[in-house]
Order: structure tokens, then sequence, then C-alpha cells
């Protein structure tokens, strides 16, 4: 998913996927963003990362797409496996296989996610 020129996305759509992400993130860290389509709210953060996002920040941190309305299990799979309550939208970072950030709401900014890998 593209939603923009300079955030490219991965998908995040099974359990799978997840494994996967838990396995690159001991050579780079990776950003999870659990977006829920019906949320004003997290449309709202959603626009705010993707349009503070530059091409420096995937040097530093993969990012991955989570439809948490389409994939509920998946969502359940994260905060069970990163030991996080579920929250919509959320951010988190996975660094060696474990959350090493999470966070919610208007409180997600690219600063903040950037200030966890550098």
């Amino acid at each position: 998913m593209t939603r923009n020129n300079i955030m490219h996305w991965n998908i995040l759509d099974n359990t799978q996927t997840l494994a996967h992400i838990i396995a690159i993130s001991n050579e780079k860290p990776v950003l999870i963003f659990k977006h829920s389509t019906r949320c004003s709210i997290s449309e709202t953060a959603l626009g705010r990362l993707e349009r503070n996002w530059n091409d420096s920040h995937d040097e530093k941190i993969t990012p991955y797409y989570l439809d948490l309305i389409a994939h509920r299990d998946v969502s359940n799979a994260i905060a069970s496996t990163f030991e996080v309550e579920h929250q919509s939208p959320q951010v988190l970072v996975i660094k060696n296989g474990k959350s090493i950030f999470d966070t919610s709401h208007l409180a997600i900014a690219v600063a903040s996610i950037m200030n966890t890998v550098e």
C-alpha cells in the first residue's frame, strides 16, 4: 500500500508476516501502525505520520501498516505477542523481537518514533 510518494508501507495482514517482522527486527527496527479505517482520529494520526515522514527514516526503520478492522486477529496477536494493551490507532516499534515503544491516538509522532531508534 502506498498512500503517498514518501512513505512506502509494507502490509501486515497475517500472523506469518508478524513472525517475519519479529525476525527482521533483529537487523533493523520495525514500525507497526495499527489503523482503524472507521476512526477519524486514526485517519488524522496516519495523515500526520505520512506528512512528516522522509526518506532518511526508511534507512532506520521499516514501516508496516495493519488495517485492524479487516485483520483483528493480527491486532490481537500483536497485543499478546508484545504484551501491550490494544489501542486504535496505535504505533509500536519492534527491535530484537520486542516492543521498545508504543503509543496511540494523537501522541503518534514521527519525532518520538525516531527518537527510539536513533
